[in-house]
């Protein structure tokens, strides 16, 4: 694996109080990297300086080698960095279906592996290895997989997206992500207030994406073991700064880490 973030001797603060200090990570392009930790560790302020919603006070952030610290949240979208927010942030008033062509508005014109096709783009390109879509066919491709993994969002894509159960808002968020075709997707704790089930079904949606399209994948969760179960490589923060790192196998058997830092 290449290496596709990389994140030096970052540090932000909140006027004097420093939220992060001093986190150094890597994430390996087609890998799943989980940041665990108690609530409060700078976790999701973590995701939003990638994603420059918060300016970083020193450090930088490498994004396929290109210094991004200083760059505009608009400008990291359309580089194919995609932030699904703690909290889902859909737009209520609008149909399931007007949700999800927001995500696509950044969709490009690009080259995909026959593994990613759906439906009649698949039919359409059996014979090739690697294909390259128009914008419009790879938004309509986008479409279809994302109806593929959550089918109820095409059973309500008429409906306002407030009327959602909140699980079903949760699958809506991802799923509007997946429409820009992410070149690295960020999860903020995707498992909040969710049931049992549903969580279930939304790690393996994850895992599969990674494993069929090779997307990489940073997730931040509260749900530690779960989530060391898909997770590649794992970084615990704690009061913002890195005080674990290794292999999420390594980690998940570690258990007076996990009682110490990520709960019982």
């Amino acid at each position: 694996m290449s290496e596709v973030l990389n994140i030096q001797h970052l540090s932000v603060s909140y006027g004097a109080i420093a939220a992060l200090k001093d986190v150094s990570i890597t994430v390996q392009k087609g890998s799943i990297t989980a940041i665990l930790g108690a609530n409060g560790g700078g976790k999701s302020t973590l995701l939003k300086t990638i994603s420059g919603l918060i300016p970083p006070k020193s450090g930088r952030i490498l994004f396929d080698g290109l210094d991004i610290s200083k760059v505009s949240a608009d400008k990291i979208t359309d580089m194919g960095i995609i932030h699904v927010p703690e909290g889902r942030q859909i737009f209520g008033e609008l149909t399931v279906l007007e949700n999800l062509m927001i995500g696509a508005f950044t969709a490009k014109e690009g080259p995909v592996n026959k593994a990613y096709l759906r439906g009649e783009f698949l039919q359409r390109y059996s014979d090739r290895e690697e294909v390259v879509l128009s914008r419009k066919e790879m938004i309509a491709n986008n479409l279809l997989r994302v109806y593929e993994y959550f089918p109820v969002l095409q059973e309500r894509k008429q409906q306002q997206a407030v009327s959602l159960s909140g699980g079903e808002q949760q699958m809506l968020a991802i799923g509007r992500a997946l429409m820009s075709t992410p070149q690295m997707l960020i999860l903020d704790e995707p498992s909040l207030g969710l049931a049992p089930l549903i969580v279930k079904s939304i790690f393996e949606i994850i895992a599969d994406l990674n494993k069929t399209i090779g997307l990489t994948v940073l997730i931040v969760e509260q749900n530690a073991l779960q989530t060391l179960q898909i997770a590649d490589y794992a970084y615990v923060l704690q009061v913002g700064r890195i005080v674990k790192s290794d292999k999420a196998s390594v980690l998940a058997k570690d258990t007076t880490l996990v009682e110490a830092y990520l709960g019982k």
